[in-house]
């Protein structure tokens, strides 16, 4: 019988676990992921305009009848629910195919730099390919560099001929009346 490779038996060193965990969020996570979305809303300058309530969040990613209207990943470590992924499904025309809208990717400064970030983005990926869903899109403000970066160096590319229009407020309400 063979021993099972070692450290001391290979060149090749045995790769460690990561420390942390990413899964799908369920509805104890829900305090965690408003206080990342608000951690998020903080880093991009509108603290104001964070105003989901738990109530929210757990109609739209747990309804007690049909379909979530969002879904999330959480990543966990010893400290707890340290970063998050919050999505839902898209669909193409041109391609006919579904894919997915991540809505927002958010890791505590803290816990960045240790795959927390990647992990999300890549749970996400192998969802869309096993799936059979062809895109994994999403918007990043154009200050952010960092996930500007983040996301190039995973393949990611910008759409730039494109440009994201938003009506909501005074002018969605003037826009149903119209």
């Amino acid at each position: 019988m063979t021993p099972e490779p070692t450290r001391e038996t290979t060149d090749q060193p045995i790769p460690e676990r990561p420390a942390f965990l990413v899964r799908p969020a369920d509805v104890h996570d829900v305090p965690d992921l408003l206080r990342l979305v608000r951690a998020l809303a903080e880093y991009e300058k509108e603290p104001e305009a964070a105003t989901a309530t738990p109530a929210q969040f757990e109609a739209a990613l747990f309804p007690a009848v049909g379909d979530p209207t969002a879904y999330a990943l959480v990543a966990q470590n010893d400290d707890g629910i340290v970063g998050m992924a919050l999505w839902f499904r898209s669909f193409s025309t041109w391609t006919g195919e579904a894919g997915i809208w991540l809505e927002d990717l958010f890791v505590q400064p803290d816990q960045r730099g240790s795959g927390i970030g990647q992990a999300l983005l890549g749970t996400l990926a192998e969802l869309c390919v096993d799936n059979g869903w062809t895109r994994l899109e999403w918007a990043v403000l154009d200050w952010n560099t960092p996930s500007i970066e983040f996301y190039r160096a995973r393949g990611a590319r910008p759409l730039d001929d494109w440009t994201t229009f938003r009506v909501d407020g005074d002018a969605l309400s003037r826009l149903a009346r119209a």
